[in-house]
């Protein structure tokens, strides 16, 4: 050791050893804890993240069709859900949106004509599950079931029938077969409604089938004015007979009043008559030209030489008088 070198303390170095060992112990110590903590905060985000990630909406209009490990598991209806991570699968499915498909093509109908025929059928999803997985490509399937069914009902369905008046049956009928094919196939839909749009001759004979549709037309058009007059002289008809004939039951009535009232007067009478002939035959007879001269127009000439009055009687206006109170007015 040189001389001028100040004296070292061994204790003081020892004491700086030990001081700095402890301070890189604890440092130690904090950083092991550290970095523990920051990976369980690591794992705690990375869970959190994973459990948020896999929330999922099911909108009003839709269901969720669940799989689980790739096989069905069940329906999820709209709302807030969660699936399992790596197990669960979800594909959502609207069931309210209507959607369409059509057919068309030259088919041949049971009289053997050919007609170009178009059909748009409108469907809705009313089970999911077997939407997706009962049938491959359902909308396909159902475009050859439309395609099926129509060609069935034209080739039973006469030309006429198809272009004219029989295309609301067909439409029913392609309806009715189309539901019955597809409830076989559990397809998940359900058919709206079908449109059978206007049916059309092939070109060739448009016209002539033109001018048969023009006359058909015609002939509906004259049944409707038929019916129409028909309508309006008819109960004309009915009224005025109605009238007649409550007339002609009056008339009856009158009649038969007035006969029985000359029934009983002459059996009245007739007693009478049995006791004074004579009497009573010259009353009657007093009593009819009463009748007859209060009745009818009278004229009273003077004579030159003063003598009595000549009374004068129109006998043609007497006599339709007598048929007129006889008819008791009847026109």
């Amino acid at each position: 050791m040189a001389w001028n070198e100040p004296e070292k303390d061994p204790w003081k170095e020892q004491k700086k050893r030990n001081n700095s060992d402890d301070l890189a112990k604890k440092f130690n110590n904090w950083y092991e804890k550290s970095s523990a903590m920051v990976w369980i905060i690591l794992v705690a985000v990375f869970l959190v993240l994973l459990v948020a990630k896999h929330f999922y909406t099911i909108k009003e209009a839709e269901q969720g069709v669940v799989l689980r490990f790739g096989k069905f598991s069940h329906i999820e209806m709209p709302g807030l859900h969660w699936r399992i991570p790596f197990v669960e699968k979800v594909q959502n499915v609207d069931v309210q949106i209507v959607q369409s498909t059509k057919s068309s093509g030259s088919m041949l109908t049971e009289d053997e004509n050919v007609v170009n025929v178009e059909m748009e059928v409108q469907y809705r999803v009313n089970n999911p599950r077997d939407y997706l997985y009962n049938m491959v490509e359902p909308n396909q399937s159902l475009a050859q079931a439309t395609d099926s069914a129509l060609r069935y009902v034209i080739g039973h369905t006469k030309m006429d029938d198809v272009l004219t008046t029989g295309r609301e049956q067909v439409r029913q009928s392609t309806k009715d077969l189309l539901e019955s094919i597809i409830s076989q196939y559990n397809m998940g839909i359900s058919i709206v409604n079908v449109n059978f749009l206007p049916a059309r001759a092939p070109d060739e004979v448009k016209a002539a089938f033109d001018d048969a549709i023009a006359a058909q037309e015609d002939e509906q058009r004259f049944k409707r004015e038929a019916e129409a007059y028909r309508n309006e002289v008819v109960p004309k008809a009915e009224g005025k007979a109605k009238r007649i004939i409550e007339e002609a039951e009056a008339y009856s009535r009158q009649v038969v009043a007035k006969a029985e009232g000359d029934v009983a007067r002459f059996e009245k009478i007739l007693p009478e008559y049995i006791k004074s002939p004579e009497i009573t035959r010259r009353r009657i007879f007093l009593e009819t030209m009463e009748t007859v001269y209060g009745s009818s127009g009278k004229v009273i000439i003077s004579t030159d030489k003063g003598n009595s009055p000549l009374l004068y009687l129109p006998v043609d206006k007497l006599t339709e008088s007598v048929n007129n109170s006889q008819s008791g007015g009847k026109k």
